[in-house]
């Protein structure tokens, strides 16, 4: 099990990575311009859009040396925007509300863009 942990004067507090990513994945869900997570098929190349069920497929989370997360983000973006306004209101919601909700500090936080999509 890969989680982030940390302690207090209560005892230790560890959340796995995947949790994490499933809240990462919902707040990246409700930024602008963001169609969903992306699945890349490495062997054939082939990009999916994946459903929301299984959305942190698309994201991957590490924690450093440092106890700093690390977030990966494989996204396809809504056609006609500009992806890097987009990318940088995913980089802002993401860093508030993920080290609000996990108490961690994000070092870092990498969004690939896999495909554009146009929403009908």
């Amino acid at each position: 099990m890969k989680a982030s942990s940390m302690n207090t004067h209560m005892g230790s507090i560890s959340i796995d990575n995947e949790v994490i990513a499933q809240y990462a994945g919902s707040v990246a869900g409700e930024c602008f311009g963001i169609v969903g997570m992306a699945s890349v098929n490495m062997k054939d190349g082939l990009v999916k859009l994946l459903k929301k069920e299984s959305m942190t497929h698309g994201i991957n989370v590490t924690l450093t040396n440092e106890e700093k997360l690390t977030i990966d983000f494989h996204v396809i973006v809504s056609y006609g925007v500009s992806i890097p306004t987009v990318c940088s209101n995913l980089i802002d919601s993401v860093k508030y509300k993920v080290e609000k909700f996990a108490g961690l500090e994000i070092e870092k936080i990498n969004i690939y863009v896999e495909g554009v999509k146009q929403i009908d």
